[in-house]
């Protein structure tokens, strides 16, 4: 088989990754992250990881040698899910009758997981065919990996001061999915901070999570409290009376940031609105039994908080102060 060079192999790796679906692709050669690791023990000696221990477990986060000691590429893939939906009540009747919750947008339609590790699954398959003896492996937000700093070095975009990776050409709203392989390719360039004086994001935070540029302290996020902490921890007031209606998850970050007006509507059906359905009422959930709720969010991220956690977090709800849409 005849050897082909580095740029004949990056063309082939990224034309097979557009065609699989994915929005874009970059490649960054691998290395032993020096700066961006030191920045994120020290977030986690802060604690602003709150109750995600997990997060603690941070050596291969350094060094992804320790994942694939053979790799010498990272591949970092997007998959953009916006789709041009808005929070709305279900109806003008539960509008004025009940308490409704906004929805993260990732979360409208089916567990992205699915969807972006097939994909991934793919790209595995195609580099094991066209380069053989070569090894790899895939994660999509399931490993020990700084996705957001690969992201970053792989030329995707830059990261914003809400923490989240920005593409000049497509705005914030992307999954990111990491291949590490054994295989040189040619590499992109990391890209310039377009976020400027800009501190759109800063301002808007319900609870005042951003507590510096590119800074986050998870214990005042309202994403944390609604989806990571566990359905027997209590939602704390001052976090509670500014939910601002957000019942899982919370998007305010990205929907006033300025970079997210050259968002591009994904094609994928799976990241419609399942049931059209991108906000919940309080009376629909409190009267949820387990069977309709395993049902009701078959394949959907929503699962995640159990349906002790996420009527916790309609509890919650009433005390926020500003329960319309």
């Amino acid at each position: 088989m005849e050897q082909l060079s580095n740029t004949n192999s990056t063309f082939l790796l990224k034309d097979f990754c557009l065609n699989s679906g994915f929005t874009s692709v970059g490649i960054a050669p691998v290395e032993v992250l020096t700066t961006e690791f030191e920045r994120y023990q020290d977030w986690i000696n802060l604690g602003y990881h709150g109750t995600m221990s997990y997060l603690e477990k941070a050596s291969q986060r350094q060094n992804i040698l320790e994942l694939l000691p053979e790799a010498r590429s990272v591949i970092v893939t997007t998959t953009n899910y916006y789709t041009p939906y808005k929070h709305s009540p279900q109806s003008e009747n539960e509008a004025t009758t009940s308490t409704t919750g906004k929805i993260s947008r990732y979360a409208w339609g089916e567990d992205y997981h699915i969807l972006v590790k097939e994909r991934l699954k793919l790209v595995e398959e195609f580099l094991q065919t066209s380069f053989q003896g070569s090894t790899s492996k895939s994660y999509v937000d399931t490993g020990p990996i700084l996705e957001k700093v690969w992201a970053v070095k792989a030329g995707i975009g830059w990261q914003g001061k809400h923490s989240n990776v920005i593409s000049k050409a497509f705005g914030s709203w992307f999954f990111i999915g990491i291949v590490l392989s054994s295989v040189e390719f040619d590499y992109d360039s990391p890209i310039s901070d377009f976020c400027g004086t800009c501190t759109a994001c800063i301002d808007a935070c319900p609870t005042s999570a951003i507590v510096e540029p590119y800074r986050v302290d998870a214990t005042k996020c309202i994403s944390y409290w609604t989806i990571e902490t566990k359905p027997d921890i209590s939602i704390p007031e001052e976090i509670a009376v500014n939910l601002d209606n957000w019942a899982f998850g919370c998007d305010t970050c990205q929907d006033v940031c300025p970079w997210n007006r050259f968002q591009q509507e994904s094609n994928e059906e799976q990241f419609a609105p399942k049931f059209e359905e991108t906000v919940l009422s309080s009376e629909t959930v409190m009267l949820m039994n387990q069977e309709e709720f395993s049902q009701r969010f078959r394949k959907s991220p929503v699962k995640r908080t159990k349906l002790a956690g996420l009527q916790r977090n309609f509890l919650a709800l009433q005390s926020d102060s500003n329960t319309k849409i």
